[in-house]
């Protein structure tokens, strides 16, 4: 019942903030099309980063596990769990450079293309 109800605050918090801000952002953007890039923009990289938090997470719980039971092999386990991090991070830098790629290079062709 707790999680359930800190949820809806969480949401209810965040849809209150989102509502005071689009007062001020309606004038700035004319349209809606900038503000829709930027917010798939942010959803993605945020996506993208709690999912490979995630994965990091149980990356490093298995290399303990596994340090934990067989001493000996730390060193493998270390250099392999290092490995599998850097993987992991790519996927969010990726999330990121697309994030950009989006507002920065492709927007401005769009924005000529609608007339705003």
């Amino acid at each position: 019942m707790k999680k359930v109800l800190s949820l809806a605050v969480l949401f209810l918090l965040t849809g209150v903030a989102m509502a005071f801000a689009a007062e001020g952002t309606q004038a700035a953007l004319g349209n809606g099309f900038l503000g829709m890039v930027v917010l798939g923009s942010c959803l993605g990289i945020g996506v993208a980063a709690s999912g490979c938090g995630v994965g990091m997470g149980h990356c490093v719980r298995g290399a303990c596990e596994g340090i934990a039971r067989n001493p000996e092999l730390s060193g493998k386990l270390t250099v392999t769990m290092i490995l599998g991090l850097a993987f992991i991070e790519a996927l969010t830098l990726y999330a990121l450079v697309l994030s950009f790629y989006l507002v920065f290079a492709k927007l401005p062709g769009y924005m000529a293309l609608i007339g705003a």
